[in-house]
């Protein structure tokens, strides 16, 4: 259902003092935890060098950032190796993979393609 000029957005929205969409939108939203999301989701997991290699023009302050941010709202599995130098893989959780099908269908919404459903992989990069 849509608002109308009788019906307002908060008489048929579920949201209440956080929106649900905003919160989701939070949670994986700026310039660089897309590109992280996506490159462990393709990649798998990967070293904290790795993915600074991968998503390039990232600072080494904002991918820390980024990752904690989302290893604390469930995204990420933060792996640490004793030893010398320490090394520190980051894999996503399952909550995580659970986006990806919905994120798929949104590149697809955007750039105007079709979305097929029978092609759809969990953990595939989209094909336009």
């Amino acid at each position: 259902m849509t608002p109308t000029p009788n019906r307002p957005c908060t008489e048929i929205c579920p949201c209440d003092e956080v929106c649900p969409i905003g919160k989701a939108l939070g949670m994986i939203g700026g310039k660089w935890k897309m590109r992280i999301l996506c490159s462990l989701t393709v990649d798998g997991t990967m070293r904290y060098v790795e993915l600074q290699k991968k998503i390039q023009g990232i600072t080494p302050a904002m991918l820390s950032s980024s990752l904690k941010e989302m290893e604390e709202d469930g995204l990420l599995v933060r792996t640490q190796y004793p030893g010398v130098p320490v090394r520190v893989e980051y894999a996503l959780t399952d909550r995580a993979r659970e986006i990806w099908p919905i994120l798929h269908r949104l590149a697809h919404w955007s750039m105007g393609v079709p979305f097929d459903s029978d092609a759809e992989k969990v953990g595939q990069a989209p094909v336009f």
